[in-house]
């Protein structure tokens, strides 16, 4: 039976950046995967240039853009290795990059660099890789450490470190095995659902807005009662079954199911004071002046659910004019639910943060580890998630 200090299960971000490190510290390192392909979500992500991390993460203050049971427990983690820690790694292997915006690091080139980046780092460390490779089970040995039956044989090792991910993305491979070992181990997990991901409505509330799809505009959008209130400045998208773009995904991860969201669909104007205006000097119709402010399309379909904005806008009553700015600067619609796994960038909830040492990653059961997205931290959208998982495996690599 072959023998290795750790066993790291799942070669994603964060599983690849952990095998590095810990092989550079001197250990003997086997990094598993039971996908063909290495780190395939790292490649799809970000348009296909992975936007690697975001130099906005204030560490003092973690809720403020990761999501879980206890947002905090990430303090530790992202404080003692930071964007800057990452940035200066990706530069010493000198790969280009840009900031999009909001903080958002990108590749210039495409998200394959940071790829080449993490398996030199682990050739560096002498990391053992076996890809394809899946593990049939997983057990404690008398002498405290491991034993894996995997599809290349039997290993064991001292310390194993769950990297799998979560649930989003079944097409390249994810699985629940993760949140199968924390179970196996008596550990507590945190009910798993989709994060950033579009939400989807039918019926014959969503039907003026179904022939939409396409179209894209800047919005604020929120969620939660007045104690818990959410809310983005983000762009927003119509699709042929819903609502996407960067403010949906957001707004997403902290939406409960029967819930509403509002969204102000004009964020940049006075629009009672723009409409009233209109109506002093305009003899357009309506609809011809709300273009200004919202794309022609979305402004048609909606003054075609009201009579009453049918005609000039100088014509148009107070009453009817103050209505539609109301119903603009605050459309309230309930979700039928969300595009799923498949088509969620990341997995809410997870391995229970309470079960898991902080400063180690180290969970109740001695000598087994969990990083990386399979714990109950999710970051926005924006490279926060990435953060993590670079932050998460440093940490867990320093204790091994």
């Amino acid at each position: 039976m072959q023998s290795f200090d750790v066993v790291i299960v799942g070669a994603g971000a964060a599983g690849l950046f952990c095998a590095g490190l810990a092989g550079q510290r001197g250990l003997k390192v086997l990094l598993l995967d039971h996908s063909e392909k290495v780190a395939e979500k790292v490649r799809i992500s970000g348009g296909g240039r992975a936007n690697f991390t975001n130099r906005d993460i204030d560490v003092r203050q973690p809720h403020k853009h990761f999501v879980g049971e206890n947002p905090n427990f990430c303090r530790s983690a992202l404080s003692r290795y930071t964007p800057t820690d990452f940035i200066a790694l990706v530069q010493k292997h000198g790969i280009a990059f840009h900031e999009k915006h909001k903080g958002q690091l990108f590749c210039d080139r495409s998200a394959g660099d940071l790829i080449d980046m993490l398996l030199a780092e682990c050739a560096t460390g002498g990391v053992a890789r076996w890809q394809p490779c899946g593990v049939k089970d997983l057990r404690t040995t008398a002498g405290g450490g491991y034993e894996l039956d995997t599809d290349r044989g039997p290993v064991q090792a001292r310390k194993v470190v769950i990297a799998t991910g979560g649930l989003s993305i079944p097409a390249i491979g994810a699985t629940d095995f993760g949140f199968r070992v924390a179970q196996q181990f008596g550990l507590r997990t945190v009910e798993p659902r989709p994060g950033l991901v579009p939400l989807t409505f039918d019926g014959a509330g969503w039907a003026p807005y179904a022939g939409l799809a396409g179209l894209a505009l800047p919005v604020l959008i929120e969620t939660g009662d007045k104690k818990h209130r959410t809310v983005f400045a983000e762009d927003l998208l119509f699709t042929h079954r819903g609502l996407s773009g960067p403010a949906v995904l957001q707004i997403s991860s902290y939406w409960r199911p029967g819930t509403p969201i509002r969204i102000n669909l004009a964020p940049e104007v006075d629009l009672p004071a723009a409409l009233a205006e209109a109506k002093q000097r305009s003899r357009k119709l309506l609809v011809n002046e709300l273009a200004q402010w919202v794309p022609s399309r979305l402004a048609e379909a909606w003054v075609a659910q009201d009579a009453d904005w049918q005609r000039p806008v100088a014509e148009c009553s107070d009453k009817a004019l103050a209505r539609l700015a109301e119903r603009l600067a605050r459309w309230e619609l309930v979700p039928t639910g969300t595009e799923g796994y498949k088509k969620a960038e990341v997995t809410l909830g997870g391995v229970d943060t309470r079960d898991l040492s902080q400063q180690t990653m180290e969970s109740k059961q001695p000598g087994l580890y969990f990083i990386g997205e399979v714990v109950d931290v999710t970051g926005w959208l924006g490279g926060y998630n990435f953060q993590w998982a670079w932050a998460s495996a440093h940490a867990c690599a320093s204790s091994l």
